[in-house]
């Protein structure tokens, strides 16, 4: 889209997060011999083949076998070691939710669950390779930390503090390059959203990949209206950070969620549930994948036929607020 490639321009670009992830955990093991890495036929998509060059003693592969993936991490996890399972987020959170509900969440062994290629990354490859059912299976589960980074900077912290996390989280990325939002001297915390352009006429949340087109919305509706609308990467969706939503309401203006995700049971879902048992009267959209067999071809192409893009993101923010 041209407005996509006009807007780039407004951010400095980083790489992708998953390579932020193999650059973050390569740079903690080496410190730290507990630091595992656990994959499913995996290295390669994940961005490990060099983390397994450096340390061949600190990766284990189990093969296509997701089921054992999350057991074997629960294993070593509950004998000390710092264990990351890598997988596509598809497979580890359908095929393996018994074992992430048991081994890891139940028992309380604080694996750090990495899903690659999460949401619609898989493009073309169809619904069989699209994660839009994880944040909605992993709310469900008591004591899993579900997080979805936005930028590199938030990737990086993510991943070191999760290094030490004595609790089980989930931590979810896609493909693609991911630009710099935000100050650098902001600070990261698991279960609190993270502001990068301020408003009060219209709050716009988002998480992971689809923070960078509601920022682009954003700045489309100022050049073009003078609207100021807030977004909020909701890094953290599970807990989340119901301070910042009363803050956010608090005006009365209207909010839209965007996520990679099914629109049942995500983030949308998430904010709502608690906004609406609050007795907030905002207007309140969320969007994200309907409840239908999902469109095939690129994630842009998908993004822009559901309306997860710029466009629009920036056309049902003028239908709320009537301009």
């Amino acid at each position: 889209m041209e407005l996509d490639k006009i807007k780039e321009k407004d951010l400095t670009m980083g790489k992708a997060n998953l390579e932020v992830f193999s650059e973050t955990i390569w740079n903690l093991a080496a410190q730290d011999r507990n630091i595992l890495a656990v994959t499913s036929d995996s290295r390669g998509s994940g961005k490990l083949v060099p983390f397994g060059q450096k340390y061949p003693n600190q990766i284990v592969e189990i093969g296509i076998a997701e089921q054992n993936l999350v057991g074997v991490a629960a294993g070593l996890a509950s004998a000390g070691k710092k264990v990351f399972a890598v997988s596509p987020a598809c497979f580890l959170t359908a095929r393996a939710l018994e074992q992430i509900k048991n081994d890891v969440a139940y028992s309380d062994n604080p694996v750090k669950l990495i899903g690659i290629s999460a949401g619609v990354s898989y493009g073309a490859l169809g619904t069989t390779h699209h994660s839009l059912h994880d944040f909605a299976a992993l709310r469900a589960i008591n004591n899993m930390t579900i997080v979805v980074p936005a930028d590199n900077f938030e990737t990086e912290q993510a991943i070191k503090k999760a290094a030490n996390l004595d609790k089980p989280i989930y931590i979810r990325f896609g493909k693609k390059a991911m630009p710099f939002l935000g100050e650098e001297n902001q600070t990261f915390e698991f279960g609190k959203g993270r502001v990068v352009r301020e408003g009060a006429d219209l709050t716009i949340i988002g998480c992971g990949e689809t923070v960078y087109p509601a920022w682009q919305a954003a700045s489309a509706l100022e050049d073009k209206y003078g609207v100021k609308a807030a977004v909020v990467s909701m890094h953290t969706i599970k807990p989340l950070d119901t301070n910042l939503l009363d803050y956010l309401a608090a005006n009365g203006k209207p909010i839209i969620t965007v996520e990679e995700h099914m629109v049942n049971g995500g983030l949308g879902e998430a904010c709502a549930s608690y906004l609406f048992q609050k007795g907030v009267s905002n207007q309140f959209k969320i969007v994200g994948i309907p409840d239908e067999y999902t469109v095939t071809g690129s994630q842009m192409e998908i993004f822009n036929h559901y309306g997860i893009s710029q466009d629009g993101i920036f056309l049902k923010a003028k239908e709320l607020l009537r301009i």
